[in-house]
């Protein structure tokens, strides 16, 4: 289908309103009843529970039978301490790949799903347009993105303050802090998490609007993401790891110090920000110029 042809179809179409079409409720709810939605929750809210088998199987971390060692202190060492601790453990573990897949499984599948299904040129007929059909999809699966990295550390701290009770965060480098100042840490921590995957969200996004394959968006994103994590490895690149999104990752171990530091954050998000707002406009551009067959 043409975008001459949707837009003859919209004029000749009496009481018609685009902002009427396709509304964000009925696309979370489309999202939500499916199976690839319920089962990336499921693996998000079962991992801290695998963790504290895994930390009563092997022993405390650090100590005796964690292999800890030494006076250094990390989150690993730290990590039953608190409910707090627990809960930015399993941050700490899961921000490098395993939070990367619903990003990329939300954003990339969503439209490519509907190709492969061969109802996206049936959703365009309702008609429904093409901005406003990205659109909806686009917050929607963004919002999906953050519900999934803000119910791992909801569970965490749930069964973290059952099995090792609530306190103070215990920091790595030493001290620790307050427990009415550990929530908005956290949530900080979440924050940043959200805008540093917004890069695998435009990615994922573009290639979905690419392709009719979801499995190649959502794995094309994965890669290119790992990819990322590859290029920052390499040294010799030097400063100009610091154009890499994967640089700045974990810079929200920042806000798990006394005083607050703002500055890799800062860095980290205004370069994430910046390759997402380019993916995102080059999936808008692309796909109101694309002839939908399917």
């Amino acid at each position: 289908m043409s975008s001459a042809t949707e837009i003859r179809a919209l004029a000749e179409a009496p009481g018609y309103h685009a902002r009427r079409t396709l509304p964000l409720r009925v696309e979370a709810m489309r999202q939500l009843r499916r199976r690839r939605t319920l089962l990336m929750g499921g693996v998000l809210a079962a991992l801290p529970f695998i963790l504290i088998i895994a930390f009563a199987i092997g022993g405390t971390p650090g100590g005796e039978g964690g292999g800890g060692g030494g006076s250094r202190i990390n989150l690993m060492d730290v990590a039953t301490e608190s409910a707090a601790n627990f809960a930015a453990t399993c941050l700490f573990v899961s921000a490098g790949f395993l939070l990367v897949v619903p990003v990329a499984l939300f954003c990339g599948d969503t439209v490519a799903s509907e190709a492969s299904w061969s109802s996206l040129r049936y959703l365009l007929a309702a008609p429904v347009p093409r901005a406003r059909l990205l659109w909806s999809k686009l917050v929607v699966a963004l919002g999906f993105s953050l519900a999934a990295m803000v119910l791992l550390p909801v569970v965490a701290l749930a069964a973290g303050a059952a099995a090792y009770g609530w306190g103070p965060l215990k920091l790595p480098t030493g001290g620790a802090l307050s427990t009415s100042d550990t929530v908005p840490r956290l949530a900080l921590v979440v924050a940043f998490v959200f805008v540093s995957q917004l890069v695998t969200a435009g990615l994922a996004f573009w290639l979905s609007t690419k392709t009719d394959a979801p499995l190649g968006a959502v794995g094309g994103a994965v890669g290119l993401t790992i990819v990322g994590n590859v290029l920052d490895a390499v040294t010799a690149l030097g400063s100009w790891r610091e154009f890499l999104p994967a640089h700045w990752q974990f810079a929200w171990a920042d806000a798990l110090q006394p005083d607050l530091e703002w500055g890799g954050m800062a860095k980290g998000a205004a370069v994430s920000v910046t390759y997402a707002l380019i993916l995102f406009a080059l999936a808008f551009r692309g796909f109101s110029r694309k002839d939908i067959v399917s």
